[in-house]
């Protein structure tokens, strides 16, 4: 496929979140005949809240998603910092500091998103579930592709869109991602609702470097984050239930909601326990496999713009491969328009999470009065743009007037 003139060209692309689906739409736009493949046996509605912001916004906007995306919000209105008493130190309102602070104008959970650019490619992609990359034979003019079930294929492209821990990446490009580790480990997971929980995302630091966030949803159910800062220690490779135990020793005395948390942890079906990593590759192609999103450049939940970089990048892979002359000159292009960006977004300084989780009472304290300074009239917005991440600094290319 270093021909891009061929109609039809068969694309297959493993992974059906958010960047799989998103680069099937836009690759179906353009005329491309698409197949996904997930590991999953069916379309996986769970997550947590994720946002999308600026450049991310302006191509669900070309997708004509952008008020669908808003109407599935999860409703959440700013975020409050609070003591163990409940009592807030500092609240920061989307009213008041603009759509583009620490909550974004399109909070969404996970799920949704995926849902909804997974129902937009309608019938013109075939998803297949339940099935998985075995093994890749790049040959000269495209791909052979096995599956785990069996079957045998070719495609003039394989685009790997999975997640941080790819395991199609690391049997296509074994050895070369050089993780940057964040020293931070999150557990995710969803507990019932109580009449403590508002519109708003409440964030508890309980020192020893802990906090708790619990935030909204628009299913009637509360979204729990769990976040211990420390140095990894093969948490990685824990079992479910060792996650949960893990989990269990580092918040049981954490004071604030931890008990009704815990309980919640203890019955929960959907428990995420990641601990974070930035994905670092010197490249994202070779013959006929490239990487994109998570799998090519996890920027992690910290950053703040992991979404938008998927949705982004996406859109810039589908869009170069549909307008360049060649596959070489596309993967190219595609690799000079993102890598700028993607670095920016990963630029997430090792000492934030240590701010935000600090150790000990005297450092819980200063954060406290650190906020209030911050959530103070005149204070608010200029604080909130500096740690608000830069999604805006990409212009989205037409790749629709490129094709005229």
């Amino acid at each position: 496929m270093r021909d891009m003139d061929q109609q039809k060209r068969r694309v297959l692309i493993t992974g059906a979140s958010v960047a799989g689906t998103t680069l099937a739409w836009w690759l179906n736009h353009w005329g491309f005949d698409v197949t996904v493949v997930e590991r999953h046996p069916q379309f996986r509605d769970g997550g947590q809240n994720i946002d999308v912001r600026g450049a991310g916004r302006d191509v669900l906007h070309k997708m004509r998603l952008e008020d669908v995306v808003a109407r599935n919000g999860t409703g959440e209105e700013g975020i409050r910092f609070v003591n163990e008493n409940n009592e807030t130190i500092a609240e920061f309102d989307v009213d008041e500091i603009g759509p583009d602070g620490p909550t974004a104008e399109l909070e969404i959970l996970r799920g949704d998103l995926a849902r909804i650019l997974f129902e937009a490619c309608g019938h013109d992609t075939r998803f297949r579930f339940g099935d998985c990359i075995e093994d890749i034979d790049d040959q000269k003019d495209g791909a052979v592709v096995t599956f785990k079930s069996g079957n045998q294929e070719n495609y003039d492209l394989v685009i790997v869109a999975e997640g941080v821990g790819s395991s199609t990446r690391e049997m296509f490009f074994m050895g070369e991602n050089e993780p940057r580790w964040l020293d931070v480990i999150m557990g995710y997971f969803t507990i019932p609702k109580s009449e403590s929980d508002v519109d708003y995302c409440r964030i508890y630091t309980a020192g020893e470097g802990r906090s708790i966030w619990l935030r909204p949803d628009n299913k009637g159910t509360t979204r729990v984050i769990l976040v211990v800062q420390k140095k990894p220690d093969e948490e990685d490779a824990l079992s479910p239930e060792e996650q949960k135990e893990f989990l269990r020793q580092h918040f049981h005395d954490a004071g604030w909601e931890a008990p009704r948390v815990l309980q919640g942890l203890d019955t929960a079906d959907d428990l995420y326990f990641d601990v974070l990593r930035q994905v670092k590759m010197e490249r994202w192609s070779s013959g006929h496999v490239v990487l994109t999103g998570d799998a090519a450049w996890c920027a992690t939940p910290i950053s703040g713009i992991g979404t938008t970089l998927a949705i982004v990048g996406a859109y810039v892979l589908a869009g170069e491969l549909a307008t360049a002359k060649d596959l070489d000159t596309a993967l190219h292009r595609y690799d000079e328009l993102m890598r700028p960006y993607v670095e920016k977004g990963q630029g997430v300084p090792k000492i934030a999470p240590k701010m935000l989780q600090p150790q000990t009472r005297f450092g819980v304290a200063l954060q406290h009065a650190v906020l209030r300074v911050a959530a103070s009239p005149g204070v608010k917005k200029i604080v909130t743009k500096f740690f608000t991440p830069d999604a805006d600094e990409f212009t989205v290319p037409d790749y629709d007037r490129g094709r005229r």
